[in-house]
């Protein structure tokens, strides 16, 4: 029977019995191990287990995000144990190899912490995935009984053990956003972010203890000589847990143009129709001394080398494929204007277009009819930076 809550688990007798088999390579596997189906634990018949999906690539690193080192796991190896030749009363008992233990390495790969882009006055999305730490067998021995003259030793032999799989889910928080203020003075409050951790993973050792054969001896002084198996461990295998912190954006009073200043960011909140006509994504040469005097708060705001992202915006007006493409192109021309005309270096500039997705006000009144003033606050775009 199956033995449960220890460090391993021990396979039934039944598997151990059949290793008989595997004293030839020709019933085992190429190392001498009991063949099982790849990926699982050894097993004396059954269903085949399911193929393997193919694993996702693995990243170097995560632009944006962040890396979770991978987890190298340690090849076991243990020597084959020969069992010499011996003649006992003019009868040959032929020589035998117990097979050794041979378990590749294995690794938990590499993986990225997910920080989603996200408009000014807003905290983006954060997603830690899930992982797992393969399961692992050492596979059962068996030193076999002889019967001689004189002699009878029966066989001795230790079942398969191995440690189970283990995982744990993603976890994430989601995007949160400040109320976008309407005009100069209006108090708009702080906002939180929660925290995320995916706690740690422990795959428990597993241990094949030794296995031991006395010497036997008949009345002629014919003797067998003893066998040792030495005991095999998998080591156990830690993958730490990863936190993200939570985030807040501080609440602030809208100044002019509404500049949305906090402790660790500043953005500037600019009605697209101030910056365009309708429909268009060309800068109107009146906006240039409005998007003059954000590039000069920039400089004196941020940090040198600090990336200025641009996120452009519509209303709920046309097809969502249009709007999407009208609110990139949108961003990209004020990221254009600062580069060229700013004084900003384009490798800081980001360009982001949301389209309608997000809006800031209802696009139509309670009674369902159109808001043209909410839809004009839609049509806005956002400069932000970190402080």
């Amino acid at each position: 029977m199956v033995a449960r809550g220890g460090i391993a688990r021990r396979a039934p007798r039944a598997l151990a019995v059949g290793m008989a088999a595997c004293l030839s390579l020709a019933a085992c596997g190429g190392d001498g191990r009991p063949k099982r189906p790849e990926g699982g634990h050894a097993r004396t018949g059954g269903a085949p287990a399911s193929p393997s999906p193919s694993p996702s690539p693995e990243p170097a690193s995560c632009p944006g995000g962040r890396l979770i080192e991978a987890v190298e796991i340690p090849a076991v190896h243990s020597d084959p144990v020969l069992i010499p030749e011996a003649v006992i009363g003019g009868q040959r008992i032929p020589a035998v190899t117990i097979p050794g233990v041979d378990i590749p390495a294995q690794r938990v790969p590499a993986q990225c912490v997910e920080h989603k882009p996200a408009p000014g006055g807003c905290l983006g999305a954060v997603a830690v995935p899930g992982t797992s730490i393969p399961s692992v067998t050492i596979p059962a021995v068996r030193i076999p009984g002889v019967k001689a003259p004189g002699i009878d030793v029966p066989p001795v032999e230790q079942a398969a053990v191995w440690s189970e799989a283990v995982s744990t889910p993603a976890v994430g928080s989601p995007e949160v956003c400040q109320s976008k203020p309407s005009k100069e003075g209006e108090y708009v409050s702080s906002v939180y972010r929660s925290g995320v951790y995916r706690s740690g993973l422990y795959r428990s050792s597993a241990y094949r203890s030794s296995l031991y054969r006395p010497r036997a001896c008949n009345d002629k002084g014919e003797c067998l000589p003893s066998v040792t198996v030495p005991g095999v461990t998998a080591p156990g295998v830690s993958v730490p847990g990863v936190s993200v912190p939570g985030v807040s954006l501080k609440s602030y009073v809208a100044g002019p143009g509404q500049v949305i200043k906090g402790d660790d960011s500043i953005a500037y909140n600019i009605e697209a129709d101030v910056l365009f006509d309708f429909g268009k994504a060309e800068i109107k040469p009146a906006a240039a001394a409005e998007l003059g005097e954000i590039a000069k708060s920039l400089g004196r705001e941020v940090p040198d080398g600090a990336t200025v992202q641009v996120d452009g915006h519509t209303d709920g007006k046309g097809d969502t494929a249009s709007n999407q493409a009208l609110s990139l192109r949108r961003a990209q021309a004020i990221v254009d204007w600062l580069a060229t005309e700013g004084g900003i270096a384009r490798s800081r500039l980001r360009a982001t277009g949301y389209g309608e997705t997000k809006p800031a006000y209802p696009n139509t009144k309670p009674d369902g009819s159109d808001d043209p003033g909410g839809r004009a606050k839609n049509r806005r775009v956002v400069i932000s930076a970190a402080r």
